[in-house]
């Protein structure tokens, strides 16, 4: 059932879930008949990056693949950081968490016997991934389950508020603090909850190039961090190698199931330029390719996707999103080469949980693309993200449906900050420009340096608190990019271009330890800081 703002009480006995995207959605579903009051930035399907998911979901459900298979494909891309064990019991989940899926009406591709269809994107050793009608998947996915909370009795909804903070009592969980979207001078409501679900989305629009929706600020990954959450693997972001490059704020994507299909990379010169970098050529890891195309651009070749002659008049009927998007553009991909550049996609990184998707913090899970579970590593294979996020939002939901609820604590007399200026557009622009020419695809120590001097800065100053949180989130990234001196995975550092095997460990770290870097980073050139940074 759908709620009015207003109708909002100051207490509640519920599961608060924030996030209306798949983590969020789903494990409300799996919470039933328990009461969850779920919490939407956007209305239902507009803010999560998962609606905007075009390849599918990554799992083993050919015959002659396997779990295990599947396990050992994420691991070998994941840069040396990949937990082995969460890995694989997300490969083995899949095949139940797809069933619950199509249980709750989303149409998976199918082949002509019945069973369902599978394609292949970069990286995998096999045909595993399920598609909704080429590369609709997420939209399918979201609109699906969309139409079943609306149908779930047990389920509040409340659509147009933001959680600006995360309250806690002793460390715990106590409530948040919320706002109307969009309403700078309105009024924060104040919720007492004792068991939140953080499904937030990721960090994409603290760039200026992105795929991600406008909601994807990182506000989730800022009020964990502040509140005193561990915070795993930061400065690890994904590149989408081929974002369309036509002008628009998120970038329309090109999903990588064109390359899957046997689109190829070219430069301005009609080239080929990815088999001199990797042997897979355009299907090699997404880091590498993003990397390949980057280096295009800034040589001054620029880099197109070229489907002319691996799809052609098929274009349209195949990836009609694509399709849609170039035209809308004044690009005819059956006849036409697309222009792309990468832009930020995926953050592996988040707030650090366990294998049931708990928090340092009693009394909160985190699940989705704000969550670092172990399973990407230092470098996501593609379409696992989906997965992950279905597989850990039932394990939430068994996790908290085994759980009493305390009674709610007793909220501050304060608000978090007082202060409601309108945002820093500004300021804003700065931080996307910051992010994108120094903690981007490329990054260097001197640009780092100077990034986390800006973040900390803007954090320390802003007067608008969802400034100041895209600040804290902005400084997370960047410090842990700025503090690990070595190139793995999506982090590659052209001062050390080379992995370092003692330093792949993942990165453990919190708002406080990276405010100390930063300050050290204020007072002397180049100070010495233990590697990685643990909590």
């Amino acid at each position: 059932m759908t709620n009015n703002i207003h109708n909002l009480t100051s207490s509640t006995d519920d599961v608060v879930i924030v996030g209306g995207g798949l983590a969020g959605l789903f494990c409300a579903l799996k919470l039933a008949p328990r009461p969850v009051t779920l919490i939407s930035a956007a209305p239902l399907g507009q803010g999560a990056s998962s609606a905007w998911a075009q390849g599918g979901i990554a799992a083993a459900v050919a015959e002659g693949d396997t779990p295990e298979a599947h396990a050992a494909d994420t691991i070998a891309v994941g840069g040396g950081l990949v937990d082995e064990a969460v890995a694989l019991g997300i490969a083995r989940e899949a095949g139940p968490r797809i069933h619950d899926l199509l249980a709750y009406g989303v149409p998976f591709d199918r082949d002509l016997e019945g069973k369902l269809a599978v394609g292949r994107e970069a990286a995998h050793s096999a045909r595993r991934i399920v598609h909704v009608r080429g590369d609709g998947a997420g939209a399918a996915i979201i609109a699906a389950l969309s139409d079943a909370v609306r149908r779930t009795p047990s389920i509040r909804l409340i659509e147009g508020l933001v959680a600006e903070a995360l309250l806690t009592e002793d460390g715990v969980v106590a409530g948040l603090q919320l706002r109307e979207a969009g309403k700078v001078a309105a009024q924060p409501i104040l919720l007492a909850a004792r068991t939140v679900v953080l499904a937030t989305g990721g960090i994409g629009h603290l760039y200026a190039v992105t795929t991600n929706p406008l909601e994807a600020s990182g506000s989730g990954l800022a009020i964990a961090a502040r509140a005193g959450a561990v915070i795993a693997d930061p400065e690890f972001v994904q590149f989408h190698p081929t974002a369309i490059m036509v002008g628009r704020d998120p970038a329309p994507l090109a999903t990588e199931a064109l390359r899957g299909e046997g689109a190829t990379l070219i430069n301005g010169r009609g080239e080929r330029f990815m088999a001199a970098h990797h042997p897979l050529a355009e299907l090699a890891p997404r880091d590498i390719v993003a990397r390949g195309v980057f280096a295009e651009i800034a040589a001054g070749r620029g880099a197109f996707l070229d489907a002319r002659e691996a799809l052609g008049t098929r274009f349209a009927e195949r990836f009609p999103t694509v399709h849609a998007s170039c035209i809308a553009a004044g690009i005819d991909p059956e006849t036409q080469a697309i222009p792309i550049a990468p832009a930020a996609h995926y953050h592996m990184g988040g707030i650090a949980v366990d294998d049931r998707g708990r928090s340092s913090i009693d009394g909160l899970w985190a699940g989705g693309e704000v969550s670092s579970t172990g399973a990407h590593g230092a470098n996501r294979l593609a379409s696992n993200s989906l997965l992950e996020a279905v597989v850990y939002a039932a394990r939430i939901a068994d996790d908290i449906a085994g759980r009493a609820i305390p009674p709610p604590a007793r909220l501050p007399d304060a608000l978090v900050t007082p202060r409601g200026s309108a945002p820093d557009a500004a300021a804003v622009k700065r931080l996307r420009a910051t992010m994108s020419d120094h903690v981007g695809v490329i990054r260097d120590g001197d640009g780092l340096r100077e990034a986390v001097r800006s973040f900390a800065a803007l954090e320390r100053d802003a007067t608008n608190i969802a400034v100041r949180n895209m600040a804290s989130a902005a400084l997370l990234v960047a410090t842990a990019a700025w503090n690990r001196r070595e190139s793995r995975g999506a982090h590659f550092r052209s001062d050390h271009p080379a992995d370092v095997p003692a330093l792949a460990q993942r990165t453990m770290t919190t708002l406080a330890a990276v405010r100390v870097v930063a300050e050290s980073l204020r007072e002397r050139p180049l100070p010495r800081v233990a590697q990685p940074m643990i909590a």
